[in-house]
């Protein structure tokens, strides 16, 4: 009896904790937001541009109906208002169906926000709303407006959102001057003592007119396209500069983030003539206090492969070997170096240096607390030492180039 008892119990409370699908929502009834792209109106409101993903157009192609007329894989959507919260519900009055934020993996905010009011209020917003995703990447629009980048069609990924999620991607792992970031990563840089924010750019490139129309991805070159630009430098939230090639990949860099780049080194009076490929690197950062000053110490240790070369070489040689791995670690901290002054003369410390005095020195670091980024940071001492190792050179021992000069005496 005491068994049947047990179990009744047990069968009556999963009867009550397993009330049925109460919060179900049909799939016939939402509209997948895929992107939001946000802006700053004239009159100083929120202009929200969304990008619906139409699920009929995706899974069969663009197909249309018996005219023949194509239909493109996204509509876009979009409304204004005194906040975010305004600004989707008046959209909402636009669509016949619930906007639905939980796969939003993208928001694209514009250059002109970024750089008058900053991110603040509007990752505040964003981090609030339970459906929406702190995981999502964060992009700026390089010299453009959100709402252009997010209308934009794309050949090859026919969801936009996908296209520009995978560069960044793709573009972090092979060449290193751009770098994923999620809200999560921007909320925790934004609040940590004393640290400056980094977040990639996106440019859309060609007439924005032509972006939106079907004929441009019926073109072999489309005319107008989006490409991953720069790393977008934040100070308190907001846009206070951009970095370009060597100091945006140095910043990747110090940031331990860098996945893969191309290094190419001058060799026998000839410029950039050994291509280096990266293959493992890992970069830590210490700090001291010296007589009441801060001192930081970077450490680079990478490991790659020759790629390619345009003079004949002696790989086999160990000394040859070694004189190639100084230049390389030369040209990584010549990199390094770049990256830390113009984050110096920015006097934002987008590198983390700050926090890793706070980390490790808490007390000390209340010392420069309140002006690390104005005072102290832009004096700092920062020592770098970089050790690269070669440690494969493809195929080949003996260079093809090295032939064909022996042939030709």
């Amino acid at each position: 009896m005491k068994r049947k008892g047990i179990f009744l119990l047990t069968i009556m409370t999963m009867t009550l904790i397993l009330t049925s699908c109460w919060s179900k929502k049909e799939l016939t009834d939402l509209a997948i937001v895929a992107a939001m792209g946000i802006d700053k109106t004239k009159d100083g409101r929120y202009h929200i541009t969304l990008q619906i993903i139409n699920p009929g157009n995706v899974a069969g192609g663009m197909q249309g109906g018996g005219g023949g007329a194509q239909s493109p894989p996204i509509t876009i959507y979009s409304a204004s208002g005194d906040n975010l919260v305004e600004a989707s519900r008046r959209a909402s009055g636009r669509i016949s169906r619930r906007l639905y934020y939980a796969h939003t993996n993208l928001v694209v905010v514009g250059e002109k926000l970024a750089k008058e009011e900053g991110l603040d209020t509007l990752i505040d917003g964003l981090d609030r709303d339970p459906e929406f995703r702190n995981t999502s990447t964060l992009v700026i629009a390089n010299h453009s407006s959100a709402a252009d980048v997010v209308k934009t069609l794309t050949p090859v990924d026919k969801i936009p959102a996908n296209k520009i999620l995978k560069t960044l991607e793709f573009t972090q792992r092979k060449w290193g001057e751009n770098v994923k970031t999620s809200l999560q990563e921007v909320m925790k840089s934004l609040e940590s003592p004393g640290r400056g924010t980094v977040v990639s750019g996106f440019r859309l490139v060609g007439n924005p007119q032509q972006a939106q129309k079907l004929d441009n991805l019926q073109e072999s070159a489309p005319e107008a396209t989006l490409r991953a630009s720069g790393i977008a430098v934040l100070k308190e939230g907001k846009l206070v500069d951009w970095l370009y090639g060597k100091p945006a990949i140095g910043t990747v860099w110090i940031l331990d983030k860098i996945q893969g780049t191309d290094i190419n080194i001058d060799w026998k009076g000839k410029k950039e003539a050994i291509a280096y490929q990266t293959v493992r690197q890992k970069t830590s950062i210490s700090a001291q206090v010296k007589n009441g000053q801060p001192h930081i110490s970077v450490h680079t240790r990478v490991e790659g492969d020759i790629g390619d070369m345009e003079v004949p070489v002696d790989i086999k040689n160990p000394k040859v070997i070694k004189k190639m791995e100084q230049s390389i670690g030369k040209k990584i901290e010549k990199d390094l170096k770049m990256a830390i002054e113009r984050a110096q003369k920015n006097r934002t410390d987008i590198l983390g240096f700050g926090e890793v005095i706070h980390r490790t020195r808490p007390n000390q670091f209340k010392k420069f607390k309140q002006e690390w980024n104005d005072v102290y940071f832009p004096k700092l001492e920062v020592d770098i030492t970089v050790e690269a190792y070669i440690r494969r050179a493809g195929l080949r021992n003996k260079s093809f180039l090295s032939g064909v000069k022996e042939n030709q005496k």
